[in-house]
């Protein structure tokens, strides 16, 4: 988003196989270079009292150098409450890699929304902070497929992850975003309603 420096939206695929990787955590925030223009510098966040925080976790990224790298580009990356980065939101991230590991493949989409038309701005390039984030999980593989959608307030808490669930359809409401257009009509409408708690 070139006004407000951040992700509009992420979208990976997290499999078995992806888990098990042996690269090590890059650690260097860079801008992304494909971007051309307005966009967001590792130092906008220096001082600010935000993370940078992935929307695709670099945890998930162990299985390529070039993956992990490019995990931090500041494309993947949003201003994000300390404790909510490195707690619910962490939390949620080792649940997908529990879920990938037992079974196969889950589909992930994660980002930023704002609720707000002029939210604040950190740094010389004014990133905009995000009010909530939003995930949808698609996890394939099992006996059939279940979609979980979790909204996250960008501020500090210690919940368990079922107080954050909508359905899929309620975050499409909040986002304008539509999650699974690839699956049946059918098979999508019935995901996508469904409220599966996780514990």
């Amino acid at each position: 988003d070139a006004d407000f420096k951040t992700p509009q939206w992420v979208a990976w695929q997290l499999t078995a196989e992806k888990t098990e990787g042996e690269e090590p955590r890059a650690d260097s925030f860079v801008p992304d270079p494909e971007v051309r223009g307005a966009k967001a510098y590792p130092q906008d966040y220096t001082n600010s009292g935000y993370d940078r925080g992935h929307m695709a976790p670099a945890g998930d990224m162990k299985w390529s150098r070039q993956a992990m790298q490019e995990s931090f580009y500041m494309t993947n990356i949003c201003p994000q409450n300390r404790n909510l980065n490195r707690g619910d939101w962490k939390d949620l991230e080792e649940l997908e890699r529990t879920w990938a590991t037992r079974y196969g493949t889950v589909y992930i989409v994660a980002g930023p929304m704002y609720t707000r038309k002029n939210p604040p701005r950190i740094g010389n390039h004014k990133v905009a902070v995000p009010d909530c984030f939003f995930k949808v999980l698609l996890v394939a593989g099992g006996a059939e497929p279940q979609a979980y959608a979790f909204v996250f307030r960008n501020e500090a808490g210690s919940r368990p992850l079922k107080f954050y669930q909508h359905t899929v359809d309620e975050v499409e409401r909040l986002t304008g975003i539509d999650f699974f257009p690839a699956l049946p009509d059918t098979l999508e409408a019935r995901l996508e309603a469904a409220m599966n708690h996780v514990n």
